[in-house]
């Protein structure tokens, strides 16, 4: 904006008037510099407080999405117990026994099938191999290294489990069997292991000798016989 301060050729009447218009031209001109720096935001101070005055950010406000909500469930919360680790060991007072005789009718027995049932109202676990004495052995028979899992067989009421027995290996030693005795052990060496109760012979009598073995506790028959048959 040019500022006219005078007319160099007016003297006189006009001087106090010039004057006059000088004066206030000079005020407009001053007035109209400040309103353009304040127009366009160039002066520092008003800048520092725009950019750095808290109350000048505003936070966002996330948005409220239908789809997020929860949908309400309708299944029912299982009755059954889900942590096998909570299921205790089989006692001999969970279990009845039987023993088999695996071999065709007419054949030497030599190989046998123990049987376990929970007879109980709840889960058990049997673990390892059971302690299968054949008549009057000074111990129970040594078991098969190969069947051993690694993990327990858990019964539910009724269901049962498998151990594979065979009575003669080698034809060492020979003796006849009268007899059968089946005990639980004490799998871990945790607790003093149960007294062994005797079970129902198959056959009057059979012959066993010192090449006798027993598997671990299988879950079905197959994975119990096959060590010993094959």
């Amino acid at each position: 904006m040019n500022v006219i301060c005078g007319n160099h050729k007016s003297r006189g009447s006009w001087r106090r008037y010039a004057l006059g218009a000088g004066a206030v031209a000079a005020l407009l001109t001053t007035a109209a510099c400040g309103s353009a720096d304040a127009a366009d935001g160039s002066k520092p101070s008003d800048q520092h407080s725009a950019t750095s005055s808290p109350s000048a950010t505003t936070s966002p406000t996330a948005p409220t999405s239908i789809s997020a909500r929860p949908a309400k469930s309708t299944a029912k919360p299982s009755q059954l117990p889900t942590d096998d680790a909570s299921v205790d060991l089989c006692t001999m007072a969970d279990l009845t026994f039987t023993v088999t005789n695996y071999d065709a009718p007419g054949e030497d027995v030599r190989h046998l099938m123990l049987v376990a049932v929970n007879k109980g109202a709840k889960k058990c676990d049997v673990q390892g191999y059971p302690e299968v004495t054949l008549g009057d052995a000074k111990s129970y028979a040594p078991v098969k290294e190969a069947t051993n899992s690694g993990e327990a067989v858990t019964l539910a009421p009724g269901e049962k489990a498998y151990a594979g027995v065979l009575a003669t290996g080698g034809q060492r030693d020979t003796y006849t069997v009268k007899f059968i005795t089946v005990g639980l052990g004490s799998p871990g060496g945790e607790t003093e292991p149960e007294k062994a109760v005797k079970v129902k012979m198959p056959v009057p009598s059979f012959e066993a000798d010192d090449g006798q073995l027993v598997t671990y506790w299988a879950g079905t028959e197959g994975l119990a016989m096959r060590p010993v048959t094959s």
